[in-house]
């Protein structure tokens, strides 16, 4: 069966329909979903969680089966190279083994899942060129190291010998997407490869994807939620709301000529970068289906500081030899200072490893900082002993990326709210049910959730639970560590409106850690950029996003891409150079911190 242009699809969709049996009854998965994907072609499959976009992907490799789906209707039809068109619906177990990893290959999007956690990177990636392409061991392992150079990880030979928990959340993905690739198959399909990537590393392995399927006629099709990928991959778009498809086109007709209302109101949620310029500080966003909620910030700044960090480093060993001594030190946070006033929001960017996440956790002393000294409201958090820092701890509250891992699956979600209030002696009976029944309210979730448990709420509820808990306590400050960054794009613009509209609301200060240059545009009123575990730059939002002065600054922001296919990024304009490693041996100190002024308040490290 040939198509338009008389080539032959490599895959192609028919009439498919998928069901799931639950203790409920026959639930629809997806249905009389059609579409095809040619060689050389990338095809993005986009919707919200649970739309039905990764229930079609997994049909495809028949891993459906494998989650308690069936494929109850339709035709699965790929173009095996040499052995011509056949339904996978219909292979035998046995075929499909050998068709999975050869010829189609899969990126999944939760990265630790898909890797096993008892073999070494080098031996994972080197089986399947064993299985499948018959290659000897030292042929497997070279040309292991040449697809971690592809996928720009650092220190490739090092990384070889290491286990998946040793690397960080990027790393891990750039592994999943190497395995993906070693085979080159014929159809890569890719689920929400980048979500939990930065922005410059989702750029590189963008334009990996798209490199290889240009030089090889790789098909591929690409599942996301994020507009501004589809913009930068898509040749056809296909939109799926609620196990349906409900609009296909080229990837210019939906951008620029949209016809369903929920195409229309998924690309008016996207945070665009640069639409902020010009405005005062930040305001809530208008969404369909959200609640219009506080019309702008209540002016609750006083000019006061609430937090003031000196000086902070934090640093963790490297245990190594037959005695375990440290001989080495990670350099995670290196003499890092800011401040953040009442009712303000400070952002920190930058990429994995930059040391972001650990100087939300030091201030907090989650971790112990070697150094430095945290002022919150005029007293210093690194004098106190365990319980003063208890106390203290009702005054700074975290919210964590993974709402699933900081919630507990086997409490209910009331329990978890009420958890706080119980610890701290605030409330007890009708009056913490009172309390506990504000807070989900405040975070607009129904109280017919109070009594369910955390598996039974989407991505996006279980982080409004998490930013209830968070609240319970009347906090000053909140550190919201990646807080959005694993959410659908509609449902990250409300999570965004609620944290700011209840900042407005109680004056709360945030040190919100991101690497999502165009949410952070949206909540900041200060920005600072960290790379290697410093500050490089810092200053108010406009100053950053308009006036960039480090090198760095400007290219995160290069890398971003934009919500418009016209405006493509090409190969030329991603050049980064490969992160060094933090690791420094035992007795090195690195200078201090110094910095130019270039504008009021606007600091850009020296050298």
């Amino acid at each position: 069966m040939l198509d338009d242009t008389g080539r032959r699809p490599i895959a192609k969709i028919e009439n498919l329909r998928v069901e799931f049996e639950t203790k409920d009854g026959t639930v629809l998965g997806v249905e009389n979903v059609s579409f095809k994907i040619n060689p050389g072609e990338t095809v993005c499959v986009v919707g919200e969680s649970g739309s039905g976009k990764s229930v079609s992907s997994l049909s495809l490799m028949r891993l459906v089966e494998f989650g308690g789906g069936r494929i109850a209707g339709g035709r699965l039809l790929f173009d095996r190279s040499g052995a011509g068109e056949m339904d996978l619906a219909e292979a035998s177990d046995d075929l499909m083994r050998t068709i999975r990893g050869n010829q189609i290959g899969m990126i999944f999007q939760e990265p630790m899942t898909s890797l096993n956690p008892v073999f070494t990177v080098g031996r994972q990636l080197t089986e399947g060129l064993r299985v499948h392409k018959g290659m000897t061991r030292a042929e497997a392992e070279a040309r292991a190291l040449e697809l971690l150079r592809q996928v720009r990880i650092p220190e490739p030979e090092r990384r070889l010998k290491q286990y998946p928990h040793e690397l960080s959340g990027g790393m891990r993905q750039r592994v999943v997407i190497a395995i993906a690739l070693a085979c080159e198959p014929r159809l890569l399909i890719a689920d929400e490869p980048t979500t939990a990537l930065d922005v410059t590393i989702q750029a590189e392995i963008l334009a990996l994807i798209d490199r290889l399927k240009r030089e090889t006629g790789t098909a591929v099709m690409f599942i996301t939620h994020d507009m501004a990928v589809v913009a930068q991959m898509a040749d056809r778009v296909v939109v799926m709301f609620r196990g349906n498809k409900v609009e296909e086109g080229t990837v210019e007709e939906i951008f620029e000529n949209p016809r369903h209302d929920y195409t229309k109101s998924l690309l008016a949620a996207v945070p665009k970068l640069g639409e902020m310029t010009g405005k005062p500080a930040p305001e809530p966003m208008r969404l369909m289906g959200a609640k219009p909620g506080v019309e702008g910030p209540i002016d609750m700044r006083d000019g006061r500081t609430l937090l003031d960090v000196k000086n902070l480093v934090t640093r963790f060993a490297v245990k190594g030899g037959f005695f375990r001594r440290t001989v080495a030190n990670v350099h995670a946070v290196e003499d890092v200072s800011f401040q953040i006033k009442f009712g303000e929001t400070l952002s920190l960017v930058g990429e994995s490893g930059c040391g972001k996440s650990s100087a939300g956790r030091s201030i907090l002393r989650l971790v112990e900082p070697q150094s430095g000294e945290v002022w919150l409201d005029g007293q210093n958090v690194m004098d106190y002993g365990p319980s003063r820092l208890r106390q203290a701890r009702r005054d700074m509250q975290m919210v964590f990326q993974d709402p699933f891992a900081s919630l507990n699956p086997q409490m209910q979600l009331s329990d978890q709210v009420a958890e706080p209030l119980r610890n701290f002696d605030i409330a007890r009976g009708s009056e913490l049910a009172d309390r506990v029944a504000q807070l989900f309210d405040r975070v607009e979730l129904p109280r017919a959730f109070l009594r369910r448990y955390p598996h039974e709420l989407s991505g996006g509820q279980r982080q409004r639970v998490a930013i209830a808990r968070a609240l319970a306590l009347n906090p000053k400050l909140i550190i919201a560590d990646e807080a959005v960054s694993a959410l659908d794009v509609s449902v990250q613009a409300q999570v965004l409106n609620l944290i700011m509209e209840l900042q407005a609301e109680l004056g709360i200060s945030i040190l919100f850690i991101s690497h999502d240059m165009a949410v952070v545009e949206r909540v900041s009123h200060n920005v600072g950029v960290m790379y290697l575990g410093r500050i490089v730059e810092i200053g108010p939002r406009s100053a950053i996003f308009e006036d960039p002065r480090h090198d760095y600054t400007r290219a995160l922001l290069k890398a971003v891409p934009i919500a418009d296919p016209r405006k493509r990024k090409s190969d030329k304009d991603l050049n980064f150079k490969p992160i060094p490693s933090p690791i420094f041996p035992v007795g090195h100190e690195p200078g201090p911190s110094v910095y130019d002024e270039v504008a009021p308040g606007h600091l850009v490290l020296r050298g």
